[in-house]
């Protein structure tokens, strides 16, 4: 491909558009085969069709986003703004291709996909939900409310920073990001993302039972709850968060077979006495 002349810089209006497309279609045409592969190459459109002028060199460029990709869509935004400046660089003719780019983006995806999961699904989330809940408490909307106001901007504002900040520094967050200080990031968050997750779920999950055994008089010799509570309180809380790790983590069950297994064993539990809904009718 040509070199490009200095016109065909990339403007903002330009990355603007760019950033666009990937927020509201990271997703575009998703499958397991392809992941983000296709909103991965409507992100970078607006980008080609600015450097290169000649449709020729559009289709030549855009081959080198064919590649899977897939990676946490709100922290992935900073492979995109990398990109971008990778390409601008590639357009003005240093010795930059399509098989580093690709590289680039394959030795990021895992690790900002472990970044972002930990930071955005584990943490921030559980903290946007535990405060929503809180807010919820005797049935106001506030914390509905709240919580899509909140997650609204700080997708919408969070992502538009990490682009420009990917498209200044370039290949040079690629150090950061893959080296030694990108390795304690991870490991640091993930490690405030099981706090969070501990703390919401002692705060708001709780699982009793109400299995009491009477004896012929008619009075209660066994209360099992007074019995686990006086063993370890939130015994059965524990018992079913491990039970939901092993089925997601250890055989792979995805999470809406599990809040299936879920439901399946509380109606068991409701008709053989052992759970209580607490319903009148």
């Amino acid at each position: 491909m040509d070199k490009i002349n200095s016109h065909n810089q990339l403007d903002q209006k330009t990355l603007t558009k760019s950033f666009h497309r990937w927020f509201w279609g990271a997703l575009t045409c998703f499958s397991q085969e392809h992941m983000q592969t296709f909103g991965y190459m409507a992100s970078m459109l607006p980008i080609l069709r600015k450097l290169y002028p000649e449709h020729k060199d559009q289709v030549k460029a855009i081959k080198a986003y064919t590649a899977f990709f897939n990676t946490n869509p709100m922290l992935g935004t900073v492979i995109i703004g990398i990109t971008a400046s990778m390409e601008q660089a590639r357009a003005d003719g240093k010795e930059i291709d399509g098989e580093t780019i690709n590289d680039m983006r394959a030795g990021l995806m895992g690790p900002i996909a472990g970044i972002g999961d930990s930071l955005i699904d584990g943490t921030l989330i559980p903290i946007l939900l535990g405060i929503s809940l809180g807010m919820s408490s005797g049935g106001s909307p506030l914390g509905a409310i709240f919580y899509i106001i909140a997650w609204v901007l700080i997708a919408y504002f969070g992502q538009r920073f990490l682009y420009f900040r990917g498209y200044k520094f370039g290949d040079q967050a690629v150090s950061f990001l893959v080296g030694k200080q990108g390795a304690a990031v991870r490991h640091a968050i993930g490690t405030v993302g099981s706090m969070v997750v501990g703390g919401v779920l002692a705060s708001w999950v709780s699982v009793t039972t109400s299995l009491k055994l009477t004896g012929a008089n008619g009075k209660v010799f066994l209360n099992l709850q007074d019995k686990l509570d006086s063993i370890y309180p939130g015994l059965l809380t524990v018992a079913v968060t491990f039970f939901c790790w092993w089925l997601m983590t250890k055989k792979h069950v995805s999470a809406i077979w599990t809040m299936l297994i879920l439901v399946v064993i509380a109606l068991v539990g409701v008709l053989v006495g052992f759970f209580n809904p607490g319903l009148s009718y």
